[in-house]
């Protein structure tokens, strides 16, 4: 099977990094962006992790997808902030404001956030 890829016709931008296969299969590698997919909905970490930071106490946020041992994916958010900073109201706040698939289902208070080279 050919690339069915046609000059001049259409192609849309989708945000998956894929690559087309001699057999005309197209091998998904990833995402070009930090969207995630749960439960049918695009999630953009981003947008989650600046609501988070609107939280008065909050220094930095890292929200990430992670699967269970069920092979389902949830959203983990890590924090850091003020000694005072209490995960209860920092849910509380995000679930005041955000879509309910877009509230972490788990977060975790961190000293510091590591950081790579990247």
């Amino acid at each position: 099977v050919a690339n069915p890829y046609v000059p001049g016709e259409r192609l849309y931008r989708t945000g998956d990094l894929a690559r087309w296969m001699p057999d005309g299969n197209v091998d998904f590698i990833g995402r070009m962006d930090y969207q995630v997919k749960i439960r049918g909905y695009r999630i953009e970490l981003g947008e989650i992790e600046t609501a988070i930071q609107r939280v008065p106490g909050v220094r930095q946020a890292v929200v990430i997808d992670r699967t269970d041992e069920r092979g389902h994916k949830y959203l983990c958010g890590y924090i850091t902030g003020e000694t005072e900073l209490r995960i209860e109201e920092v849910q509380a706040t995000l679930e005041a404001g955000l879509p309910a698939h877009m509230v972490p289902a788990r977060l975790m208070r961190l000293e510091t956030i590591p950081l790579t080279s990247n």
